[in-house]
């Protein structure tokens, strides 16, 4: 007779019981000839249970699950403070142009010739990165030494920092437009805002594209939080700084949709 399996499964090779029975196998010993292989194969799978049941520690599933997600909210905005939803609508579409205008012409400023100042630091030089991005003044901490009997030379970009040209940002990948905005990013979360460092976020995040990879998701977050932060200790509304940090909070909260960190209206 056969069995369940033989008979809900078909053969795909033949096997010969010749006159041996099951009882004859030697199962602890090497087959002696195919026949006897196909056999001991052919007895092993009958001897298996239908049902097999895993047997899991408890107490293994118990470690701590480590996931990277943001989901903190931002220091909510002193009265006043936050912009209208109007601007906020106002500041996504016109960023919306920026990021078509560069994809549109990405090919041609890549084609540029970079100036020979313009020495780009390697992908895993964070240091050579914020020098570059911000300058040595605003990098080394000096950018308030300058006085009137000491005037600078005039756009000294080592001293005060490439801006984000175009010919410079369409030359960067998104693995390497996500880690200099990581890096900027870090270097803000202990730092005060300044003008280089904002004009480098705001390109860095039109060149980052849609949808986001997890590390950019974190990222994008954790700027936000730190302007609402930094904001939230603002004394007028008529510091410079307001304006900037509005707008950053507005791309990653309206453009990029994390829609928990957006500003409500007041």
């Amino acid at each position: 007779m056969k069995s369940d399996v033989e008979e809900l499964m078909p053969r795909l090779l033949p096997v010969e019981c010749g006159s041996g029975t099951v009882g004859d196998l030697d199962l602890s010993g090497p087959p002696r000839n195919p026949q006897e292989y196909l056999r001991q194969v052919q007895l092993e799978a009958s001897l298996c249970p239908e049902v097999v049941v895993a047997q899991i520690d408890p107490k293994k599933l118990r470690k701590k699950q480590t996931v990277n997600a943001s989901v903190a909210g931002c220091h909510a905005a002193p009265v006043g403070f936050s912009p209208s939803l109007r601007w906020q609508q106002q500041q996504v579409s016109n960023f919306s142009e920026v990021r078509q205008s560069i994809t549109r012409h990405r090919k041609h400023w890549t084609s540029q010739t970079l100036d020979d100042n313009v020495l780009m630091p390697k992908l895993t030089d964070e240091e050579g990165w914020k020098r570059f991005c911000l300058g040595e003044k605003v990098y080394l901490g000096t950018s308030s030494s300058h006085t009137d009997a000491e005037p600078e030379p005039a756009l000294d970009y080592s001293k005060m920092g490439f801006p984000p040209f175009l010919s410079i940002i369409s030359r960067l990948n998104q693995s390497t437009v996500l880690m200099v905005l990581e890096i900027l990013i870090g270097w803000f979360e202990e730092r005060e805002f300044v003008p280089q460092l904002g004009r480098w976020l705001y390109a860095l995040l039109a060149c980052l594209e849609k949808p986001l990879l997890p590390e950019a998701h974190s990222s994008i977050r954790q700027l936000a939080r730190r302007c609402a932060q930094l904001r939230s200790t603002l004394d007028s509304q008529e510091d410079d700084k307001l304006p900037a940090l509005n707008l950053l909070i507005c791309l990653v909260a309206r453009y990029f949709e994390q829609n928990d960190l957006a500003d409500q209206q007041e």
